[in-house]
């Protein structure tokens, strides 16, 4: 799966919905639960692996490794946040470089000062429109040597500067060839349509953060507003945290009865991963009765 396909999929007439992942469990069960297409998530990624807030601590090789790990998989192609490329429109190439060659089909490049946050928290700086730009044109123009990606243009700038220095940004992106703009945390639905009524023939995405600046609207009503690409990036994480926590609590309190794991037995689990195939690679290559 790679850019093409999701330039079938940001262009096919249906919103398209992308969890976001963290590592290959949680892409291997977005793929079971039949996604279109996967998006690596940095907040997950710095979360998960440093138990940190998204707050600069997740670099290059961060999200590489994170990368490598769900592209891995086969499956729906992925999406891989990139944030600001780790530094300028050089850093950028070496990134979509190695996220191409890791599997990514496609990457989100973003226009903050470094060290960068998370989208929906308050301190947001942004680059000058030039520098972001120049990284932006970088990717598309990698085309010409074979790394084809589709890039999404994210800018922070509606809480930076203003709604319309965001929309000419996502204008002036879009100029450039990438596939698809991303203005980061309008705060209502009106906000929302004008950034679709601003930014006319390129695909929209609308991140959906549980308890973000923007409201959480339905995969149909963003589609009415003219945003295709939808990401709900924590969704899974915030989820998984939940049930990780209950379950502790659960044992802390009783020991291993079985309680923590009531919604999922080690006959499923072992189905989740895989193992009957396994078992059968066992048999062909190394014997019936072998034990590794």
């Amino acid at each position: 799966m790679n850019a093409a396909d999701l330039r079938r999929l940001a262009h096919g007439g249906a919103p398209v919905v992308l969890p976001g992942v963290w590592d290959a469990l949680s892409a291997r069960l977005a793929d079971d639960a039949g996604f279109p297409a996967r998006f690596v998530s940095g907040y997950a990624t710095a979360a998960a692996r440093m138990a940190v807030p998204d707050l600069g601590y997740v670099g290059r090789a961060d999200i590489l490794t994170t990368a490598r790990e769900v592209c891995g998989l086969r499956g729906a192609p992925v999406i891989v946040d990139a944030d600001t490329g780790y530094g300028n429109a050089l850093s950028a190439i070496r990134t979509a470089r190695e996220l191409h060659a890791a599997g990514a089909a496609g990457v989100v490049l973003e226009d903050q000062v470094w060290p960068k946050r998370c989208g929906h928290m308050e301190g947001k700086r942004v680059v000058p429109a030039d520098e972001w730009l120049a990284s932006l044109r970088a990717v598309v123009d990698l085309r010409a040597d074979g790394v084809d990606l589709f890039v999404i243009a994210r800018t922070d700038a509606r809480a930076a500067v203003s709604l319309t220095e965001a929309i000419e940004r996502a204008r002036a992106a879009a100029a450039l060839g990438v596939d698809a703009v991303f203005v980061e945390a309008p705060e209502s639905e009106e906000e929302l349509l004008a950034i679709a009524e601003g930014t006319p023939g390129v695909a929209r995405v609308a991140n959906m953060v549980e308890g973000g600046r923007t409201p959480l609207l339905a995969a149909a009503r963003l589609h009415e507003l003219g945003f295709t690409l939808i990401v709900s990036p924590l969704t899974g994480l915030f989820a998984a945290t939940a049930a990780l926590r209950d379950a502790f609590t659960r044992l802390r309190a009783d020991g291993p009865t079985g309680t923590a794991t009531a919604g999922m037995s080690f006959e499923a689990f072992n189905e989740i991963v895989g193992l009957a195939e396994h078992q059968r690679l066992e048999r062909r290559y190394l014997g019936p009765g072998t034990r590794g």
